[in-house]
């Protein structure tokens, strides 16, 4: 499944998603760009390695990616629910929830794999937090979304309450079903880090007072 757009309106401008997505569209092209040494190096010094964790590296490799699809999944999916979230957080706030969400996320990949040394990269634990927010704002929004039916393609509004939620729990499993061989692995998927952000996003959006643009879309919010 892949999802297209939600259907829940946005009364300002995503000004902060908007430059997310840019500074982090920026830094892949330049990641692209190294040699192949290069671009090693530049992700082994400002990614995050589990055994020997850096604060620094915690920020900066939010802002990594590994490849294209890395960054082209990550950026649509931040696209896509970033702009309700920071419509009901305001633009500063917005920016303050996406961080702490995405240093909560780091933190559980760390907690999962203390042994690893290999970098991981990526903004999908602070989306997953941005998800998790919009679960709890917008479960009755509705994701229009690309299903794959054998070789055909067809469009449907999914409950977004049932996408997110099903996202979660596939992120569950597959974390689970993965302890004690990410460290032998030279790559994959960072599930702990989906799992923390996604329940950070949740619980920091109740602790953040929100605002509303307009009164009669009140009950959007909650």
């Amino acid at each position: 499944m892949i999802p297209l757009k939600d259907t829940q309106p946005s009364a300002s401008t995503p000004v902060v998603t908007v430059l997310l997505i840019l500074v982090n569209s920026l830094l892949f092209l330049f990641e692209a760009s190294l040699d192949p040494y290069s671009r090693n190096h530049f992700i082994s010094a400002y990614g995050l390695i589990p055994d020997r964790p850096h604060l620094s590296a915690v920020v900066t490799s939010m802002f990594l990616h590994g490849g294209w699809l890395h960054v082209i999944g990550n950026m649509w999916f931040l696209w896509i629910f970033g702009d309700n979230v920071e419509d009901v957080l305001g633009h500063g706030k917005f920016l303050m929830f996406y961080l702490l969400c995405g240093v909560t996320a780091a933190a559980a990949h760390v907690l999962f794999n203390l042994a690893s040394h290999v970098p991981v990269v990526g903004a999908s634990g602070a989306i997953a937090g941005v998800m998790g927010a919009y679960l709890i704002k917008f479960p009755h929004a509705r994701i229009l979304t690309l299903i794959p039916i054998f070789l055909f393609f067809t469009t449907m509004e999914i409950p977004a309450v049932l996408m997110l939620v099903y996202w979660f729990v596939v992120q569950v499993f597959s974390g689970i079903g993965n302890i004690g061989y990410s460290h032998l692995s030279q790559g994959g998927v960072a599930w702990f880090a989906h799992i923390g952000g996604f329940i950070a996003g949740m619980i920091l959006i109740k602790l953040l007072s929100t605002r509303r643009p307009y009164s009669r879309r009140q009950d959007l919010y909650w």
